[in-house]
C-alpha cells in the first residue's frame, strides 16, 4: 500500500497535470525560505553582534582569527535554523495546495469515485498555522536530542515522521470526512500513517529535493487515503449526501 502510494506520488511530481502546482509550490517554498533566512540573519545580527563586539576587543591581535571562526559558526547556525524550519514551512504550503493536488489526482486516477470537497481557505490556513506551531515544538525537542549521541538522526525521523504523517493524512481525509472522522481513521491506521510519514521525512532530508516536499507529501497521502478507504465501510456522511 505505502509502496504503491509512494511510487504514484513520485510519478505525480513532474506529471503534466500537476505542472502548474509544481511551479507554485517551488516558487512559494523558495520565497518563504528566503524571507526566513533574512529574518533569522537580522535577528542574529541584532542579538549576537553586540556580544561579539564586546568580547573581541579583549582578544590579542594574534587571536584575530577568532572573528573568522565566529563567522563560520554563525553561518552554520543559520543553516541549521533554516533546516529546522523546512518541515513547518512544508506543512503550511501543503495546506494551501493540497486541494489543488487532490483534485487533479481524483479526476485522473479515481474518476469512478465521488470527488472530495475542498476545505474553506480560512479553515485550511488555520489548520496549517496550528500545525506550524506543533511541528516547530516537535523539531525543537528533536534539536535538543541532537546533543545525545546516537539519538539525533533517529529523533529527526521519528518526530517528523509522526507529525508530517498525521497532518498530511488528515488533510487528505478531510476532503471526504469530518475532522473527527479523519482523526479516528488516522488513529485506526496509525502504524500505516506513521510509516508513510517516515517516507515523507526521508524525502524531507534530501537537500534541494526537499523543496518539493509539499507536492510529494500531498500526493502520497491522497493515494494512501484512497487505498485505506477501500477497506473501510461506507461513510455515513457520504450516505447522507455530504
Amino acid at each position: 500500500m505505502i509502496f504503491d502510494a509512494t511510487r504514484l506520488a513520485l510519478t505525480n511530481i513532474l506529471s503534466p497535470e500537476t505542472r502548474s502546482v509544481f511551479w507554485k509550490v517551488l516558487a512559494l517554498t523558495l520565497l518563504v525560505l528566503a524571507g526566513l533566512w533574512v529574518a533569522i540573519r537580522q535577528l542574529f545580527i541584532y542579538l549576537a553582534l553586540p556580544w561579539i563586539d564586546t568580547l573581541l576587543p579583549g582578544i590579542p591581535d594574534w587571536a584575530g582569527w577568532l572573528g573568522f571562526v565566529f563567522a563560520i559558526l554563525a553561518g552554520i547556525g543559520l543553516a541549521l535554523a533554516l533546516a529546522l524550519l523546512i518541515a513547518p514551512v512544508t506543512a503550511i504550503i501543503a495546506g494551501l495546495f493540497l486541494d489543488d493536488v487532490a483534485e487533479v489526482l481524483e479526476k485522473r486516477d479515481y474518476p469512478q469515485d465521488a470527488p472530495g470537497r475542498a476545505m474553506p481557505m480560512g479553515e485550511a490556513i488555520w489548520a496549517s498555522l496550528k500545525f506550524f506551531g506543533v511541528i516547530i515544538l516537535g523539531n525543537l525537542i528533536a534539536l535538543l536530542l541532537l546533543l545525545v549521541p546516537g539519538v539525533n538522526l533517529i529523533a529527526f525521523f521519528l518526530v517528523n515522521g509522526y507529525l508530517l504523517g498525521r497532518e498530511f493524512f488528515e488533510f487528505a481525509a478531510m476532503r471526504f470526512r469530518t475532522p473527527d472522522e479523519a482523526r479516528q481513521l488516522r488513529a485506526k491506521h496509525a502504524a500505516t500513517v506513521f510509516t508513510a510519514g517516515l517516507v515523507i521525512a526521508l524525502f524531507l532530508a534530501i537537500p534541494f529535493v526537499n523543496l518539493l516536499t509539499p507536492l510529494f507529501a500531498a500526493s502520497l497521502m491522497v493515494h494512501l487515503h484512497k487505498s485505506i478507504s477501500k477497506r473501510e465501510p461506507p461513510l455515513v456522511t457520504q450516505q447522507l449526501g455530504r
